[in-house]
């Protein structure tokens, strides 16, 4: 199978070492800046071409890994959609509109467009997702869930001002807000947003939010408050707690472990999650998005499903834009 990758920044580069990973050796790179080009070429050989049209036309691939800034996700799809190329895209965060016309463009004939779901790929999310399944701690009641990290420590190598997460509509912390509903969603279902708060606090001296407070309502009553924010540090936080009618859940990621205790059992039993490797000034390790790359190219050869949609994404963008427009 020969891989086309678009956009050769952070995730550019980590596709491009999934790929490796995966035993892809038919692979290219596209991107407009030269130095990305060329820093994409250290990691493996692979030809690279400075447009989307260029590298479609000379090297003809059978996929499209498409690693660019959110604004330009939709642009790319809809051009591999008309060649009759399945994609993956990395997790979006505006163009709802535009997703769910593509969605009906795509849903009878294809191509397959697999939009990027990586938190479910992680051990503590898959492991929180099966002990609520097996009513671990009975019915959930209350979801508590703090995740964020200092924004200027996403890139340490570039200055956050020059690329998206700087930009209001794709700022670091926006974007943050459906990645993990995306997950959290698929745990304890579709949540009616209620409200949100959100603002900036911190030190950033860019023109975005850098926090947001969202309360929701998942389906059984469960409700849920959710705190996204870019100002961690030194250390990111992970953090998920769950109260359910017999016992308790804590998912931490300074412990690295999911916990859980209830009426019958008392005392804490814990499971220990695997640490994975992460590459070098890269914070998350590479396994997650290896499995998450796998299972596209995987549904692309054997013409299967891929664990999330184009429709799924929507949803996740219009709980963001409906908590948006209940900012309090």
């Amino acid at each position: 199978m020969k891989v086309l990758v678009i956009g050769l920044g952070s995730m550019g580069k980590r596709r491009l070492r999934n790929l490796k990973a995966l035993g892809i050796d038919a692979v290219a790179g596209v991107d407009p800046r030269p130095d990305r080009r060329a820093e994409a070429a250290k990691i493996r050989a692979l030809p690279t071409f400075a447009s989307l049209e260029e590298g479609l036309n000379a090297f003809s691939p059978d996929a499209l890994v498409i690693s660019t800034p959110p604004d330009q996700h939709m642009d790319c799809a809809f051009l591999a959609a008309r060649r009759g190329l399945p994609c993956f895209i990395e997790a979006s965060v505006v163009d709802a509109e535009r997703i769910l016309e593509l969605q009906r463009l795509t849903e009878e004939r294809g191509p397959l467009i697999a939009p990027s779901c990586t938190m479910r790929y992680f051990p503590g999310p898959r492991k929180v997702k099966e002990l609520i399944a097996v009513g671990a701690i009975g019915k959930v009641l209350n979801v508590n869930y703090h995740t964020g990290q200092y924004l200027r420590d996403w890139h340490p190598w570039e200055a956050i001002e020059d690329y998206y997460v700087s930009k209001r509509a794709t700022g670091g912390c926006r974007e943050i807000v459906p990645f993990e509903l995306t997950w959290l969603n698929d745990v304890f279902g579709d949540p009616q947003p209620l409200a949100c708060l959100r603002g900036r606090v911190g030190d950033l001296r860019i023109d975005i939010d850098d926090i947001y407070y969202c309360w929701l309502r998942y389906p059984g009553n469960v409700t849920a408050s959710i705190t996204v924010e870019v100002l961690s540090r030194p250390a990111a936080t992970r953090e998920l707690r769950v109260l359910g009618s017999d016992g308790q859940l804590v998912f931490s990621a300074d412990d690295n472990s999911v916990r859980v205790c209830s009426v019958a059992s008392p005392s804490w039993i814990r499971h220990e999650l695997q640490r994975g490797r992460a590459a070098d000034g890269y914070i998350n390790p590479e396994e997650p998005y290896v499995a998450e790359l796998g299972d596209f190219l995987g549904a692309v050869s054997s013409r299967g499903r891929f664990p999330n949609s184009l429709l799924d994404d929507y949803r996740v963008l219009q709980v963001l834009n409906e908590l948006e427009a209940k900012t309090v």
